[in-house]
């Protein structure tokens, strides 16, 4: 695991060289076909980090947000969102993060949430204690969802009114501590025990592979909406929490209306 380790920090490093070259400055911003926008650094890191394992493993799979994927003949695959976050960072707002995901057939084994702007790494490895900056940390105790800090990057992605509605239902009227805007940086506050509820859906697994052994490794929970464990075939509908004893409470009310 240390090689890989090695070759995961390289790769931050990498993208976050690229990152700080462009934040707040001026660059190009196009349109993705799902209206999405995807900066000249979103293209530009996904594409140093291909050509850095295209010569260190070759035979590795890839599963970018950006590019084709590229099939695994070693069983392994990396996974990899360059900037998660692009509209925080198109406006210079420091909630965006570099997500790298090593994956075992289809279950995260290795990821890495890196801020470049903030200098903040997470690194997460499956059955190992969870570290910031090379520092251990560790998710808080939280009994009760209405003294939760919840946090979910848009209304938007709940894109049926009813899971909106239930949603909202939960969380905002539920808490007063709902925020909105997290991107990827919310996970990494959760496991250094800032934050307590993640609560997101429409995410593909270059969004939130990375985040699994982060969370975990930093004694939360994080599973699909019915508890199942998140891997490359999940549809996309995520839930972390910093205290594990939170599950019960709020897998009931989100279950207890089909999704």
């Amino acid at each position: 695991m240390q090689e890989f380790i090695a070759l995961a920090n390289s790769m931050a490093d990498i993208a976050g060289e690229i990152i700080k070259k462009y934040y707040r400055k001026p660059f190009n911003i196009d349109k993705k076909e799902d209206n999405s926008p995807v900066t000249v650094a979103d293209l530009e890191v996904e594409q140093a980090l291909r050509e850095f394992l295209a010569k260190h493993r070759p035979d590795d799979g890839i599963y970018g947000e950006e590019y084709n994927p590229i099939p695994s003949k070693s069983g392994l695959t990396w996974v990899i969102d360059p900037i998660d976050g692009t509209k925080s960072f198109m406006i210079g707002r420091p909630t965006f993060g570099t997500l790298i995901a090593l994956c075992d057939g289809d279950t995260p084994k290795l990821g890495i949430l890196d801020q470049p702007i903030l200098k903040e790494r997470w690194l997460g490895i499956d059955g190992l204690p969870t570290t910031m900056n090379g520092k251990s940390v560790q998710t808080r105790k939280c009994d009760s969802i209405d003294k939760a800090c919840i946090g979910a990057t848009t209304p938007m992605m709940f894109d049926k009114l009813s899971e909106y509605d239930r949603a909202y239902e939960i969380f905002e009227c539920g808490t007063s501590n709902m925020v909105w805007g997290g991107d990827c940086y919310m996970y990494g506050l959760i496991a250094s025990g800032f934050m307590d509820v993640a609560f997101e859906q429409n995410l593909s697994p270059y969004d939130f592979a990375a985040l699994v052994p982060i969370i975990t490794g930093a004694g939360g929970h994080i599973s699909d909406w019915r508890g199942d464990p998140l891997t490359l075939k999940s549809a996309g509908k995520v839930l972390a929490l910093g205290d594990p004893n939170l599950w019960s409470e709020i897998s009931y009310m989100i279950l207890k209306s089909p999704y």
